[in-house]
């Protein structure tokens, strides 16, 4: 009886549509759209009614309760996206968090070139069509040293659409030092390096979409030169070193120099193909960390193809950047998966821009993440110590900042934290600084919830502090 009299108690579609939150929906969307997240919702409280999780006690509350699911689901489902965080993680590049903010100037650059049309693929001296690669190609040359470069959607890409190209490039003589023809598929890589990084990227597996034949060599800790070069058969298309991102290996190993493996593909007329990953254009030994390899490192050892991505040290949006010798990024750019690789203005604007803050050396002060690299421990104890008088409650201490992203694994930086202490109500905390009007992303260590200023931008402290209080008087209740 009391599961008939739920039933009954809940409000027809037509009745729902005409509350006063669901009027307001349907002035800035479709009938039909509203209607269809009405008719779930209700489908949604029948089920619930049906398995004794609702309990309503008149229609009207039957009806301001689902009128307030149909407002929560479509600010959800329909609100912008995704949504702005704040992270106060202390990690830099924090993958689940979009990895690395991009300059006010690539922002600006990218949402201008959005809005508008562009001489993307035109020139506007000869009238004709042009090359959308050119730019960023000119600028990788400036920045890195490299004879050209060409841009794609991520790096993951831009690996497999380089060992497509190398693999299947035009066939020539091994005299000439280019690749490709028949049966030269063979692709060098050192058992240390045929890693898997975040989302099942496997390098095996990518070589194999590329039509690339795998051949290990070396031991897991220790790879020479000489093990390349007793690789090297007439099949041998390429040697590809590989970042192993976040896998490290410690004690009793050994890697050759790149200008080892450069003298290796150089005797035998074969490229190397260097996938550096994090894209680091600075010693990051000035910040007190161990030395990334750096691009233009790679180019001026001699590599053919140097590749890295563009949302991690970089500093700017995704995209994976080939820059090398004019030649071999000829070869990648021409070939048919380049094309569905490609990307679009708006990143390609927001590369360009990112880039231009690297030539400026303006990238400590326009690019945030190596603003925040940078910061100072003075800088960050004062803004974590406002936080608290602010705020009223925590701990101010010394703590660890990390750089992410399977760049500099292991390797972090001296920074002061707020943690406030929340006992069994950690999880619940954090929780609520997820819910706050802007959401607040901590980190839990020991029952205490840690706030890192090193990766909050300055003008988000008001919201960590809004936040924090916000959680406070949720927890205590």
């Amino acid at each position: 009886m009391l599961t008939e009299s739920a039933y009954r108690s809940l409000p027809s579609v037509d009745a729902l549509l005409q509350t006063d939150e669901v009027l307001v929906l349907l002035r800035d969307f479709s009938h039909d759209a509203v209607t269809t997240l009405a008719r779930d919702v209700l489908s949604n409280a029948r089920a619930a009614i049906k398995g004794g999780g609702m309990a309503v006690s008149s229609d009207q509350l039957a009806s301001d309760q689902l009128a307030a699911q149909i407002v929560e689901r479509a600010d959800r489902a329909w609100g912008p996206w995704p949504n702005s965080v704040v992270n106060a993680t202390g990690v830099v590049l924090h993958t689940n968090l979009g990895r690395a903010p991009l300059s006010a100037g690539a922002a600006t650059a990218a949402a201008a070139s959005a809005s508008i049309y562009s001489d993307l693929e035109f020139d506007l001296t000869t009238g004709k069509r042009g090359s959308r690669n050119a730019h960023i190609s000119d600028l990788l040359s400036q920045v890195t040293g490299a004879e050209a470069g060409i841009a794609v959607n991520n790096n993951a890409s831009g690996v497999l659409l380089t060992l497509a190209a190398v693999v299947g490039g035009a066939s020539a003589s091994r005299g000439s030092g280019e690749t490709g023809g028949p049966g030269r598929a063979e692709v060098i890589v050192s058992r240390g390096e045929a890693v898997e990084i975040g989302g099942g990227f496997r390098i095996p597996d990518v070589m194999r979409q590329s039509g690339a034949k795998l051949v290990e060599v070396g031991t897991t800790n220790r790879t020479y030169a000489s093990d390349y070069e007793s690789a090297v058969t007439p099949g041998t298309a390429a040697i590809l070193k590989v970042h192993p991102s976040n896998f490290t290996v410690e004690g009793f190993t050994h890697v050759p120099e790149l200008a080892e493996l450069v003298l290796v593909g150089n005797e035998h007329g074969i490229p190397v193909i260097n996938d550096l990953g994090s894209g680091c254009l600075v010693d990051t030994r000035k910040y007190g960390l161990d030395q990334e390899p750096m691009v233009q490192e790679s180019i001026s050892d001699g590599v053919a193809l140097t590749l890295f991505s563009g949302d991690k040290l970089l500093g700017g949006p995704q995209a994976g950047l080939i820059a090398g010798e004019k030649r071999w990024v000829d070869l990648v750019s021409k070939h048919p998966l380049a094309r569905a690789v490609r990307i679009d203005k708006m990143t390609l604007s927001a590369i360009a821009a990112t880039l231009i803050s690297y030539l400026k050396g303006a990238h400590e002060s326009e690019i945030p993440i190596w603003t925040m690299i940078s910061a100072s421990e003075p800088e960050l104890a004062i803004r974590a110590e406002n936080w608290r008088v602010k705020i009223g409650e925590g701990v101010v201490e010394s703590g660890r900042s990390a750089i992410g992203g399977g760049s500099l694994p292991g390797q972090t930086l001296p920074t002061t934290l707020l943690a406030i202490e929340a006992g069994d109500k950690a999880d619940a905390f954090a929780a609520s600084l997820r819910k706050s009007p802007i959401a607040v992303v901590a980190r839990i260590e020991n029952d205490r919830v840690l706030l890192d200023p090193r990766t909050v931008l300055p003008d988000q402290d008001f919201a960590v502090i809004e936040a924090v209080v916000f959680a406070l008087g949720q927890t205590t209740r």
